[in-house]
């Protein structure tokens, strides 16, 4: 009993240094990634030359609550608009499937490097752009910092809060977001779903995903989009929302390539003061499509032309060689006589079944990703839902299964407790890394923690020594324990 106190203890240890101390240094605590869910009175937007107007926020359901903020608004027709994205980039924007499952209510936006609306200066050019008059119902105006500049949008649309993969846009599917519409004097304002949703990216990996929701007023031609990155997360078997930013600059970035739109006149951003507890800093991108004629099939030719000039300018290389080759021998110098005896002395322990155990792990873990995309790619007639039903006990089962009987061929239980762990958290940084998510809410960080543990106290339940007077040890019921309650509440919505 007193071996597997000091095993778990050296567990819980590992965790915290490999899976908890770095993710809460950079994360943001459970109540700063929380949405508000607070009811408000709604403050209404209003462009130029519109009679229409609308509410600065998407909600989940017919209520005023600050969920998901509007960050990117086109003035333009909606069938021109789809068109330019799906056409004008490198990738294809598509309309989502309805059979897809999105980033549901209960799932929060993590934040990136924060607030950055302080970044952004003052537009030379606000006197060419389209103004914005906002008015209230029961609630005062609030005074909005003045427009940045067009020049430096440029520049900060070519700069994002993490790694952007380059993904091909394509049909999505999402759970249903309301905007508020005020179609304008003399008519009620109304609640409405998105008129399209686009994606970018892979449902079972990383993407980028859109909301349109198209003017009430055929005349008034604007169309407003919510847009965010999201990946999906196995465990929970829902889509997390880690960042708005990023797929801001990428709707942006799009609409800069098409070669009919001036940057310098018809892209801009103005200050809708909705920034939320996630990276969105309460500007909004606006581009201005109004009086283009679009020529379908050569606008992709031009503008993938002109993306890549773009990349050519900017392109820098990496130069592999740039590695020192003393490093070895500058470390081997600052090693004494006891440190390498040590080395050797764990050099030796190592048997064939650590490194077959830490293959097991991390290579069930990413056969459940890449196995999740593969089938979504190459096996249409499969709906997300029998895709995540075939795969998830694989991650469930398949994982607490395969190291039970891998590490039952070790002998030490520290050795296999460990080993173990450090692969499970291993895999989950590089799937993390993978997807380009550089920030995790406290809950997740702790759920992921818990099943670390969980999992190194079923290796070191199955090795050998564990087992010789029962196989049904301390350790192993432990290590099951606590694998099927982190799991089962996990799914129930309480990680």
């Amino acid at each position: 009993m007193r071996r597997s106190l000091v095993i778990a203890l050296a567990l819980f240890v590992l965790a915290l240094l490999f899976v908890g101390g770095p993710s809460l240094l950079f994360s943001p605590s459970t109540e700063s990634v929380s949405p508000n869910e607070t009811e408000v009175s709604p403050k209404m937007t209003e462009l130029e030359d519109s009679d229409s107007r609308f509410w600065r926020y998407l909600s989940p359901e017919e209520r005023f609550k600050q969920r998901s903020p509007i960050n990117v608004i086109v003035r333009g027709d909606v069938d021109d608009i789809e068109r330019v994205l799906t056409e004008a980039s490198d990738g294809d924007w598509t309309e989502i499937n309805e059979t897809e499952a999105e980033a549901g209510p209960e799932t929060y936006t993590l934040t990136g490097d924060g607030n950055r609306s302080d970044d952004l200066e003052d537009n030379e050019t606000a006197g060419n752009e389209p103004t914005v008059n906002e008015s209230t119902i029961n609630e005062s105006t609030v005074d909005a910092p003045p427009a940045n500049d067009t020049d430096n949008d440029s520049a900060a649309a070519n700069e994002s809060s993490g790694p952007v993969p380059n993904l091909e846009w394509g049909d999505a599917d999402g759970g249903t977001r309301y905007a508020y519409l005020d179609p304008g004097p003399n008519e009620s304002g109304y609640w409405t779903t998105e008129t399209h949703q686009l994606e970018d990216g892979d449902y079972y990996g990383q993407r980028y995903h859109i909301r349109l929701y198209e003017s009430p007023n055929e005349d008034d031609q604007w169309v407003i989009m919510q847009t965010h990155s999201e990946h999906f997360d196995w465990f929970t078997l829902r889509h997390r929302v880690h960042g708005s930013q990023d797929a801001q600059t990428k709707v942006e970035n799009d609409f800069m390539k098409h070669p009919r739109v001036d940057v310098e006149e018809d892209v801009h951003r103005m200050y809708l003061n909705n920034r939320n507890s996630s990276d969105a800093d309460g500007w909004a991108t606006v581009v201005d499509l109004t009086g283009m004629i679009l020529l379908p099939g050569a606008v992709g030719l031009v503008a993938r032309r002109r993306s890549r000039v773009l990349r050519a300018d900017t392109g820098s290389q990496i130069d592999s060689e740039r590695i020192s080759d003393r490093a070895p021998s500058a470390i081997d110098d600052h090693l004494t006589d006891v440190d390498r005896r040590r080395i050797a002395a764990a050099y030796a322990r190592i048997e064939i079944g650590h490194l077959l155990l830490v293959g097991t792990i991390v290579g069930l873990y990413f056969a459940v990703r890449f196995g999740g995309l593969a089938l979504e790619h190459r096996a249409g007639f499969l709906t997300p839902h029998q895709i995540a039903g075939l795969l998830y006990p694989v991650l469930a089962v398949g994982i607490p299964t395969a190291t039970y009987l891998v590490a039952g061929m070790l002998t030490r239980r520290l050795d296999a407790a460990l080993v173990a762990a450090g692969s499970l958290a291993a895999a989950i940084w590089l799937d993390y890394g993978y997807l380009g998510v550089d920030s995790l809410p406290v809950d997740v960080v702790l759920q992921r923690m818990l099943v670390v543990v969980a999992l190194g106290l079923i290796a070191g339940g199955a090795a050998k020594r564990a087992t010789r007077e029962s196989r049904f040890n301390d350790m192993l019921v432990a290590g099951v324990a606590l694998w099927v309650l982190v799991l089962s509440g996990t799914l129930l919505g309480y990680f």
